[in-house]
């Protein structure tokens, strides 16, 4: 609202605010942080010339001993992409440093700040050069790799659509890039059993985001076809083409793609577990004779 009426006098109530982000007391910190993380979503603050003040008090957080603070300081770092999403280019760099330590936050059992420091990410991506993002898109896409199966909803849904939005900038990293698609496809496919449907639509965003990458034409297609969003799925029969297309194109992943399967056997997410040794049978009806001889029967049959 003071974005809305009460431009002009901003300047003078940001001025009065930067001392408490200083504060000794957490609550001054937080409600100042707050205030401004939310402020940066407007393009008042470019139009009147507070952009750089308040982004630099942001950055200024990131060491803060209050968790909340450091949270809602790459929030108002991710919200520049709203408010003055021309000047996220300029300063991307800087940005995408706040969101890669965001994530690697050691003070944060709850994972609040890594998962701010992903959602924040995914809206600046679309804004940001490509060469900034190439130099960390590994860094980026091997920390968020364990978020895929935490206990938070929220963790699992973030990491997952920020990793199909990686994907838009791994040209020229091709082969590198790829081996992170094949150690997350297994995750990624059996998360579409997940018993919550946001997880859900996000793996089918990052896989319909990956299959371009992937080498495999019918694979890629099948993504597209039966992973949009408002078309239900038939698991069972999904899975069957799937490993059909991947015994045809990798065969030399079966061991890899069954020792990961089997570690899901173990799940606490029931359909996830049901999922897993179906995946593996699928793999190994469609794989050839000469690989078939790669497969270890002692785990499978001992489903550990």
């Amino acid at each position: 609202a003071m974005a809305r009426h009460a431009g002009p006098r901003l300047p003078l109530v940001v001025k009065n605010l930067l001392p408490s982000l200083s504060s000794i007391f957490d609550s001054q910190r937080v409600t100042t942080t707050a205030f401004f993380a939310q402020l940066l979503s407007s393009n008042v603050v470019n139009d009147l010339i507070l952009l750089e003040t308040m982004m630099d008090s942001m950055t200024g957080r990131q060491k803060d001993t209050c968790t909340l603070v450091r949270m809602l300081a790459l929030r108002g770092l991710g919200n520049i992409a709203s408010g003055a999403p021309e000047k996220v280019r300029k300063h991307g760099a800087k940005l995408l440093a706040s969101m890669v330590n965001g994530m690697d936050d050691k003070d944060d059992p709850h994972n609040l700040v890594a998962l701010e420091a992903m959602s924040s990410l995914s809206k600046l991506l679309d804004h940001l050069e490509q060469k900034d993002i190439q130099s960390m898109l590994l860094h980026i896409a091997i920390r968020i790799r364990p978020f895929f199966d935490s206990e938070q909803p929220d963790l699992r849904r973030s990491s997952i659509v920020l990793f199909g939005n990686l994907t838009k900038f791994s040209e020229g990293h091709g082969e590198v890039f790829l081996e992170q698609i094949l150690n997350g496809l297994v995750t990624l496919l059996l998360h579409l059993q997940d018993p919550r449907p946001e997880v859900v639509k996000a793996c089918k965003f990052a896989l319909r985001m990956c299959g371009p990458s992937m080498g495999c034409e019918g694979l890629c297609e099948m993504f597209l076809n039966h992973l949009r969003e408002d078309r239900s799925l038939h698991y069972g029969e999904f899975m069957n083409n799937v490993c059909k297309h991947l015994m045809q194109s990798y065969p030399e992943m079966l061991n890899r793609l069954i020792s990961t399967n089997l570690f899901y056997f173990k799940s606490s997410w029931v359909d996830i577990r049901a999922a897993a040794p179906m995946f593996i049978g699928f793999l190994v009806l469609h794989v050839d004779e000469d690989h078939c001889q790669q497969v270890d029967l002692d785990p499978l049959i001992s489903g550990e």
